[in-house]
């Protein structure tokens, strides 16, 4: 019988913390993919109300809210994508959403196009490419491309919105 040293962690102590993330936080973009892996649409539904949160709602309402228009140009800008590990050297797109106000079309009048332009690249350097890419979905409108079964009325029927992407009272 091969007795193990007291003062070595176990295989499978070692096995679950290479699982882990660095922050403990689940990206949205993960979250996103669990909705594209779930079988079926109560699935769907399951995972999004499992990690309901704001900057989620805010980042779904911005991708399939056809009232919001985006004060950015169409298609991907210039950017240099943040290569760091999940759960390192990079922002957090639940940290981020708070700001996606002033990319909002006629949200922001205070800031100039250019600087509004300057402040979305940089938030997309920011974070992990998966976010950053999840980023540019959104402001295309294109998530429903990027996630198998992510739709406008599964998004309203997980969270309870109407048409028009408000709460609804009647249910």
């Amino acid at each position: 019988m091969v007795t193990q040293n007291p003062n070595l962690i176990s295989q499978k102590a070692m096995t679950a913390m290479n699982s882990t993330t660095g922050t403990g936080t689940v990206l949205m973009s993960e979250v996103l993919t669990k909705v594209n892996n779930a079988k079926d649409k109560p699935k769907k539904i399951a995972v999004l109300r499992d990690y309901d949160n704001s900057p989620l709602r805010m980042v779904l309402k911005g991708a399939f809210d056809p009232n919001i228009k985006w004060a950015l140009p169409s298609g991907t800008p210039p950017y240099i994508a943040n290569e760091a590990p999940k759960g390192t050297e990079h922002g957090l797109l639940r940290n981020e959403a708070k700001r996606l106000w002033h990319f909002v079309d006629g949200a922001d009048a205070a800031t100039t196009k250019t600087q509004k332009e300057t402040m979305f690249i940089q938030m997309l350097e920011g974070l992990h490419q998966e976010e950053a890419e999840l980023l540019l979905g959104m402001k295309n409108k294109t998530l429903n491309k990027m996630y198998k079964g992510l739709t406008s009325a599964l998004v309203r029927e997980a969270f309870n919105w109407d048409e028009n992407f408000m709460q609804n009272e009647n249910k």
